[in-house]
């Protein structure tokens, strides 16, 4: 297939570059040409401008490397808004078959029972601008897609990782490793709530399979579809398992556990309200029946345990990548003593 790929460079975006260069696809990324950790392709083709202006886009577009080129698909990884999305319609609609949307999971509503979500769930998410932002994105699409004769499937990505990526619930965004240096050193290992709800991580090859699966699916036109894995933890049994890869014992993680509301957390860093509050703090567990019909033969095949292993390797023999994030070590630090004397006064009453 002959595949534009706006952005490239990102954890699923590079995992999906990768995919498609396994299939001996016609590749093309449109970056800003920034080094990251994830080299592209080597046969990849690479158009460096900012995807979100619209203008310098069509223009590159327009030059002498693509003009006159036509893909099968363009998969827009780095659309935020809906202008954007409107923007890309126009810009698309002549040049591509099939248009596919990077949307994201954090778009559907929560619920205060157990609800395994569907791509029929509701879409509404009030704390979180970028789930809020993402919605409209999705709408902005399906109303303009058809009218300019462009197909378009949507994907819905939930929380994945990879090998520059080790998840956590909070204070790991910037500085992924933070998490691995606290449980190494003995520090407190922060668990939201009381370690029970339950949470889906997918792995960054496994969605990548799943994208480039729907772009052979006709049946995908016109739908939108979440891909992620069958394998949902609780939070306990997330960060447990992080922290076996990372050779700590049952014993060391069970003496280092500390469990804090989401409350607490929020209010020690309120920029994280929209992620906790809007997503992590409720239960996320997934029906993947669709993009197995979609894709026959597609499954998520990375259990977290294995892949939680692969990141921790793939960060020591990366050492410039471990940096920590002190900010959040200082907040990790200072719940961990106010909750650990709460239960010794508790105790002692």
């Amino acid at each position: 297939m002959r595949i534009l790929v706006v952005g490239g460079t990102g954890l699923i975006s590079s995992a999906f570059a990768q995919a498609c260069a396994a299939h001996g696809d016609d590749l093309t990324l449109i970056t800003r040409g920034r080094p990251g950790s994830h080299p592209a392709p080597a046969d990849a083709k690479a158009i460096h401008v900012d995807a979100t202006d619209a203008v310098a886009l069509r223009s590159a577009l327009r030059g002498p490397r693509l003009r006159g080129e036509r893909w099968d698909a363009v998969v827009q990884f780095v659309a935020f808004t809906p202008d954007q999305v409107r923007d890309d319609v126009e810009t698309f609609a002549p040049l591509a078959d099939r248009y596919v949307l990077i949307a994201t999971a954090a778009a559907y509503a929560t619920f205060d029972h157990f609800h395994p979500l569907t791509e029929d769930t509701r879409l509404s998410n009030h704390f979180w601008d970028y789930a809020k932002q993402k919605i409209a994105c999705e709408e902005a699409l399906v109303a303009l897609a058809p009218a300019a004769g462009l197909d378009y499937t949507i994907v819905r990505p939930a929380h994945t990782y990879g090998d520059s990526k080790i998840p956590a619930y909070t204070g790991n965004s910037r500085h992924p490793w933070t998490v691995v240096d606290r449980m190494r050193r003995g520090a407190d290992i922060v668990i939201p709530g009381d370690g029970t709800a339950v949470w889906t991580l997918t792995h960054a090859s496994d969605v990548a399979a799943g994208i480039r699966g729907l772009l052979e699916s006709p049946l995908a036109v016109g739908r939108a579809v979440h891909v992620t894995s069958d394998e949902a933890l609780t939070w306990t049994g997330l960060y447990a398992a992080i922290a076996r890869a990372a050779g700590l014992t049952a014993e060391q993680f069970a003496a280092q556990a500390v469990y804090v509301p989401t409350d607490a957390l929020v209010a020690a860093a309120p920029s994280q309200l929209g992620s906790l509050r809007g997503d992590k703090m409720h239960c996320a567990v997934f029906d993947t029946s669709l993009i197995k019909e979609l894709v026959p033969g597609w499954q998520a095949t990375v259990p977290f345990s294995q892949g939680v292993a692969q990141a921790i390797e793939a960060f020591e023999s990366n050492p410039d990548w471990c940096a920590v994030d002190e900010a959040a070590n200082a907040m990790f630090d200072r719940l961990g003593s106010i909750y650990r004397a709460a239960l010794q006064a508790a105790a002692a009453a």
